[in-house]
């Protein structure tokens, strides 16, 4: 039968063809797990058999059994779409239009999709002869098919052939693309709309005009909004192909209609393509339409909707026309903005608190501190921390605009009070500001007012904190420099040598593995490896194991004389700990590179966990 596939290759004793006949095998076997891993390496098989027999015997048994699990159906779809070599190039691409048009008219959505997209990706290797012979009447049968699966899948197929047809077959393109706009079932007319805009943009201008409008309207205002709300994202690529003077009539009515439209999800849609429309219709038509709509959207009743909108707002006001932008924005949005800071769902807020600091590089510096910094502040003492979040990390906008002194003036109090935030991920987005603020302020304001914040953050209960704050230490003393250091930080730091929770011990030497670089020799020297050394004699292993590990970090830094009479006789005595950890840790400091033996146990925060350590050369041997 012609669905059977014989053995691959030439002598039937070759051994070496063996994985290829299992393979083939598994194509009917009955476990889907062994289909599914065959139909992934059909390439494979396609390569054993020949171009000849992939296309004589592989694709007509691939599209006798069709019938199979979705997952197998999918891998079967997106390997097709990479077959055009291994049935012998462009000249016989159309041998695989048959299993993908089967595929392409299955129940399951994302099978379907996957055949449309291989679909898609060899139309383009059709000569516009075989496009013509073989493509064209394929998209004509799926256009037309009894069940809506086949429907569905046409839609997204005339785009890619009606550049590369003639004018008659064009013509039954544009009618076959007519009818499924008007179809009977809800989701196919969902499908046309979706794909609306990308066919309108291969189609001659006349015809724009003459037929996609019409089909334009008549989506954006079927009874289903699902279909409404997708013929909002085609009139983008509608506007931007017609000429300004034909949007007026031809566009705008359908727009406002979808702005006010009684279904949320459609304005939902106008909000969240706003930007992209606005750009599409230009300014004249962005100040006498659009400016009033985006009001009506930042109103809306529905939270989803405001959020959308409110999203927008900052790039919004970027495009609005230079010679009135400032006017607009004081007089129809700002008023807006201001009922958008309190408003009663933290989404709503959160998305405007994203962008709303991108307002005061446009409006100016009197703007921005008459204005803006009222709603700023309200928003730091937000008390949804994603709003607080979304502030702290857009400050540089601000101080841009008004400058650092202006800035800490305002905001700085309600900074310092979400440096002690319940949520840290606020108090996370305040350290890692930290060193702009600081290098902004300059030391002596930032000793008054930061400083015991920084160092607070040191013994903070959540580690990722104590990390950035060492991170920070590092930024702070490459702007300030290593004698403030000496006097303001590492005194600090080194106390917290002797502190009775081991954790907060730790973080003294992770501070000193990041400061021994920006403070130099002479601070490591006498300040810092001291205490280092000190601590090889905790009580707590996992302090033990990072003090040899600070050891390997700052030894670069010290003199080699150090190393050999203070350094070394320390990790000589660590090798010899009872703690593996410890003894592992001290031999790659003294050796430089990992141990020669396979090393497992690891004890971290009384939590057992398996680390094998060994050299490469053990492994490639092994």
């Amino acid at each position: 039968p012609c669905c059977a596939i014989g053995p691959p290759g030439g002598a039937d004793g070759d051994d070496s063809l063996y994985p290829i006949a299992v393979l083939i095998d598994e194509l009917r076997n009955e476990d889907v797990q062994l289909r599914l891993n065959s139909i992934k390496k059909l390439s494979t098989i396609a390569l054993a058999l020949g171009v000849e027999r992939t296309r004589t015997e592989l694709l007509p048994f691939l599209t006798d059994t069709i019938y199979d699990e979705d997952e197998v159906l999918l891998a079967l779809a997106e390997q097709l779409g990479n077959f055009t070599m291994l049935v012998g190039g462009p000249e016989y691409v159309h041998c695989l239009l048959p299993p993908l048009e089967s595929l392409a008219t299955v129940e399951e959505t994302v099978v379907r999709d996957k055949a449309v997209e291989s679909l898609r990706k060899i139309s383009q290797e059709h000569s516009p002869v075989d496009l013509e012979v073989h493509f064209e009447p394929l998209v004509k049968r799926l256009a037309s098919g009894d069940w809506f699966t086949s429907r569905t899948s046409a839609c997204g197929l005339f785009s890619v052939c009606y550049p590369r047809v003639s004018s008659t077959v064009k013509a039954e393109i544009r009618q076959h693309f007519r009818t499924l706009c008007s179809d009977d079932t809800p989701m196919v007319r969902r499908a046309a709309a979706s794909k609306l805009g990308e066919f309108a943009k291969v189609l001659e201008l006349d015809y724009v005009k003459s037929d996609i409008i019409s089909l334009f309207t008549a989506l954006a205002s079927d009874e289903q909004d699902s279909v409404r709300l997708l013929a909002v994202e085609a009139c983008v690529s509608i506007a931007t192909l017609l000429p300004q003077e034909d949007l007026e009539t031809l566009v705008m009515p359908t727009l406002r209609q979808a702005a006010e439209d009684k279904s949320w999800r459609v304005r939902y849609m106008v909000a969240d393509k706003f930007s992209e429309l606005q750009k599409a219709v230009g300014p004249e038509i962005t100040k006498n339409d659009l400016v009033p709509a985006f009001q009506n959207l930042l109103k809306d009743c529905e939270a989803e909707v405001r959020a959308a909108a409110a999203n927008k707002v900052k790039e919004f006001c970027e495009n609005l026309p230079e010679d009135n932008r400032e006017q607009i924005i004081m007089t129809h949005i700002l008023p807006c903005v201001k009922e958008l800071v309190s408003d009663t769902n933290q989404h709503v807020k959160s998305a405007l608190a994203s962008v709303i600091m991108g307002l005061s590089t446009i409006l100016g510096k009197d703007n921005t501190i008459e204005h803006l910094l009222p709603l700023f502040l309200a928003q730091l003492k937000d008390e949804c921390p994603e709003v607080r979040l979304n502030i702290i990390s857009n400050l540089d906008c601000v101080n841009e605009v008004i400058g650092i002194r202006q800035l800490s003036q305002s905001l700085l109090p309600a900074i310092v009070e979400l440096a002690e935030d319940a949520k840290w991920r606020v108090r996370l987005a305040i350290i890692e500001y930290m060193p702009l603020l600081a290098g902004q302020l300059g030391v002596e304001f930032f000793d008054e007012k930061l400083n015991t914040l920084c160092m607070a953050w040191l013994i903070d209960h959540v580690y990722a904190i104590r990390e950035a704050a060492t991170c920070n230490l590092m930024k702070l003393v490459e702007k300030f420099g290593a004698d403030w250091a000496q006097n303001t930080i590492v005194p600090k730091v080194l106390g917290m040598a002797n502190d009775p929770n081991y954790l907060h011990r730790m973080t003294t030497l992770f501070c000193i593995n990041a400061l021994s670089d920006v403070c130099g020799r002479d601070i490591t020297t006498k300040q810092m490896l001291p205490v280092v050394l000190k601590m090889s004699e905790d009580q707590v292993a996992n302090v033990r194991f990072n003090v040899a590990k600070s050891l390997q970090k700052i030894g670069p830094v010290l003199e080699k004389i150090t190393l050999q009479n203070q350094v070394k006789p320390v990790l000589d005595k660590l090798a010899t700990d009872k703690d593996m950890d410890v003894k592992y840790f001290a031999h790659e400091a003294l050796s430089g590179e990992c141990l020669p033996y396979e090393y497992k146990k690891l004890q971290w925060s009384s939590m057992l966990c398996v680390l094998v350590y060994a050299r490469p050369q053990l492994l490639d041997s092994s």
